[in-house]
Formats: C-alpha cells, sequence, structure tokens
C-alpha cells in the first residue's frame, strides 16, 4: 500500500515523465487523478471542441445574419428580402452540391459557369427561335448537360487528365459555345412557363394577400417540413441508440434538433404570414429536394461512401475495390446536369440568355463548398456544409448591398472569408494530429 508521500510523488510527476513502475505512462491528471470521473461541463466542452468545424459554420452564419440584421436596420430578414436572398443565390447553391461532391473525391471544376451559360443560350435557342414547348427544352437541356459532364468525365477518368487542367479547358471550349449559339447576342424574352423556376412563386393566386391573413401553402409546408425533420432525427437516434453506436449526447441532440426546427418555423413565418411575404419560391423547392436527396446519397449509399473513400485515400479505395475512374466519371456526369439546371434557373430569372451568363459562378461554388468545410485534399465535406457556406456568401452579398459597399470592397471581404475559412480548415486539422 503506497504512502502519502507516493502519492504526491505521482501527482507532481505528471509533466511528460513515465509514472512509477517503469511502464512508460502519463500519470493521470485533474478528475482522472483524484478517482473521479469528469464533469459534465467537462464533458461537454470536449465534445462541442471535437465538433468545432461542424458547428462553427453554422455559428458564422447566425452571427452574420445577426450582425446584418443590424447593421441594416432589421431590413435583412424581412419577407420580401429573405426571398430575394433564396432566389438570387439559388444557381449558385445548385452549383455548390455538385461542387462538393468534386471537391470531396478530390477534384475541381472550373466549366459550371460556362456550362451553366451555354445550357441556358441552348434552351434560349430552342423555346425562342425554334418555338419547342418550355418543358421539353428544359428536359433536352439537362440532357445535354450530362453529356457535357461525359465529355469531361472522359478525360479526366479514362484518359487521366487532371480535372483542373480538363475543365480549365472545358470553360475556354463552353464559352465559345455559348457566344456561337447566340451569335454574341442575347435572346429575350422567354415564356412565363419558363420563367417560373427561376423566379415563380407556388401558386400565387390561391391565397393572395389582399384577402388572406397568410399564405396557406406555405404555411402547410413548412408544418409538413418540421414535422418530417424532427421525426426523421428522431428516428435516427432511437436506431443509433438501439445499435449501441450513438456519439452524440442528448443535450447536444436536442440543441441540434431545436435549433433546426427554429430555422424552419423562422422560414416559414417570413414566406407565408410575415407582411409582405409572397409564398414559397418554385426554385426553394427544387433545392430542398435537391438538398435532400443528395444528402441521402451521399450519407446513406454506397455511391457516396465510395466518394469519400476516393477522396480520403484513392490508392486504398483501388485496392479495396473501389472503381474510382467510374466514380469520378459519374460526379461529372452529375456535376454537368446540376451546371444545366442551374443555367436554366439563372436565364429564367434573368428572362434572358446572354454571352457573358455564367461568369464567375465556379468562384462562387468553389467558395461556398470551401467555406462550408469542405477540405482542399479531399475526403471531407457536406451538401448541409456547402449550402450553408453559400447561404453565407449570400447574406454578405445582399448585405453588403443593402448597406451601400461598393462591389469593390465586396470582393474583398468575400476573398477575406474564403481565406479565413480555408485557414480555419487547416488549423483545425493540425490540432486534430497534435491531440491525436
Amino acid at each position: 500500500m503506497s504512502s502519502p508521500n507516493d502519492t504526491s510523488t505521482q501527482g507532481t510527476s505528471t509533466g511528460g515523465s513515465s509514472a512509477p513502475g517503469g511502464t512508460g505512462r502519463r500519470a493521470p491528471r485533474g478528475d482522472a487523478a483524484r478517482g473521479l470521473s469528469p464533469s459534465p461541463l467537462r464533458t461537454a466542452g470536449s465534445f462541442l471542441l471535437s465538433r468545432v468545424q461542424q458547428i462553427g459554420i453554422f455559428i458564422a452564419l447566425v452571427v452574420i445574419v445577426l450582425l446584418f440584421q443590424g447593421l441594416t436596420g432589421g431590413r435583412l430578414l424581412t419577407a420580401g428580402n429573405v426571398a430575394n436572398i433564396i432566389v438570387q443565390n439559388s444557381y449558385i447553391l445548385i452549383l455548390a452540391i455538385g461542387m462538393v461532391m468534386i471537391i470531396i473525391a478530390g477534384h475541381i471544376d472550373l466549366s459550371v459557369g460556362s456550362v451553366a451559360a451555354f445550357v441556358g443560350a441552348a434552351t434560349g435557342v430552342m423555346v425562342v427561335q425554334w418555338g419547342w414547348p418550355w418543358w421539353l427544352a428544359i428536359v433536352v437541356g439537362i440532357v445535354l448537360g450530362a453529356v457535357v459532364g461525359a465529355w469531361q468525365g472522359f478525360w479526366v477518368a479514362v484518359v487521366g487528365i487532371p480535372a483542373f487542367i480538363v475543365t480549365l479547358a472545358g470553360m475556354l471550349i463552353f464559352r465559345g459555345l455559348t457566344q456561337i449559339t447566340l451569335s454574341n447576342t442575347q435572346i429575350t424574352p422567354f415564356p412565363a412557363e419558363y420563367r417560373q423556376l427561376g423566379g415563380g412563386y407556388l401558386f400565387p393566386q390561391l391565397f393572395p394577400a389582399s384577402t388572406s391573413p397568410a399564405e396557406w401553402i406555405t404555411v402547410g409546408l413548412g408544418l409538413l417540413t418540421l414535422v418530417l425533420f424532427v421525426g426523421s432525427q428522431l428516428r435516427g437516434r432511437h436506431k443509433r441508440v438501439k445499435l449501441g453506436v450513438e456519439g452524440e449526447p442528448a443535450w447536444w441532440f436536442w440543441t441540434r434538433v431545436g435549433f433546426g426546427a427554429l430555422l424552419i418555423v423562422l422560414l416559414t413565418y417570413l414566406l407565408g404570414i410575415a407582411e409582405g411575404s409572397r409564398g414559397t419560391p418554385i426554385v426553394l423547392i427544387v433545392l430542398g429536394a435537391l438538398i435532400v436527396a443528395y444528402s441521402v446519397v451521399m450519407q446513406r449509399t454506397r455511391f457516396g461512401r465510395h466518394i469519400y473513400a476516393v477522396g480520403g485515400n484513392r490508392h486504398a479505395a483501388d485496392l479495396s475495390g473501389i472503381r474510382s475512374k467510374r466514380i469520378d466519371f459519374m460526379l461529372f456526369v452529375n456535376m454537368g446536369m446540376l451546371a444545366a439546371l442551374a443555367g436554366i434557373v439563372f436565364t429564367g430569372r434573368l428572362n434572358s440568355a446572354g454571352p457573358g451568363a455564367g461568369n464567375l459562378f465556379e468562384l462562387d461554388a468553389i467558395a461556398a463548398a470551401f467555406i462550408g468545410g469542405a477540405a482542399v485534399q479531399g475526403g471531407i465535406g457536406t451538401v448541409v456544409g456547402a449550402i450553408t457556406g453559400g447561404l453565407i456568401m449570400g447574406v454578405l452579398n445582399n448585405g453588403m448591398s443593402l448597406m451601400g459597399v461598393s462591389t469593390d470592397y465586396q470582393q474583398f471581404i468575400k476573398g477575406m472569408v474564403l481565406l479565413l475559412a480555408v485557414a480555419f480548415d487547416v488549423y483545425n486539422k493540425r490540432r486534430a494530429r497534435s491531440l491525436g
């Protein structure tokens, strides 16, 4: 049995020296040294530190929203302005979904802006000049985007040319094809049905503001989304607890669910009940469907797991039997389709297809992915994170415009935000390696 002096010696020899007995282990510290379990506060702090990267992006969005809400005198979170933020940034958010998947796999796509412009121009020719039905032009446009993606995927996956070079060439090729298709002129106007996808609202005549206290379709959709969100979170936690793999404390689970539910309720109020509300933008329905579908693909399917595996360690993925070239090819086909959809949305919102459309779209999509937590080396990132990053950029743009900040300062500030986001990612990785 150890004497008090022995105990004291052990308690003071924790500065990196071995414990008595020559085992090479560090002597326990703090609560562990006193034979106590860690305090709840310390446990909560350790958990939050382990999730700082995932939590930080959402905290940043909330802080930026609150900051501009104060600086603009409450104009940011008005019904009309929130709808404008959604509509004005919808095509960037669509591109960000595909871009984050490309980045997770360890690639980059510099051509998405030119592809969006090319498909917008092609559908404009189909609808305005050839007289095709609007729906047929949209379908053919998305198929055209898939063909473009297959073209680039062939050079990346089959020939083996780096994606940076292939898509840099694609940026020039499809910008040139856009100008050729349009003969360097704009095409306008588009049919009303075509324009609805980019700037229309869901059944605006059913509950007009002049006769109805609320836009009940939006309220109903919001309540349905709330029920489905809470239900899916509860089912997921019940399943993880049953399997014994739940690593999330109950307090954090309820905090996260409550925060998500609050956002849904707030958005429903702003779009369906608040003064000046116009209902649900059609593109928001499209975005919601894409976010849910691609989140499921990335988190719950073999294809999604293979994307993370290829980005994390391509050689190990190949040795384990994953067909990485096929993954690369399919990712670029998918990116082409999403770029086509973004081009159609953008063209419909502007009611015009022009040779300069889509300029710098690729940089905004890449910035959204990296601000949302994607890793430069690949293997890390989420669809929800990319959407959050895109919303941060959108709120920055909108807030600074409301304040009258000139475009030169806006570019500077957005560049600094991107740089700091990537620096934060690098810091977290170094910290994790030092602690591991």
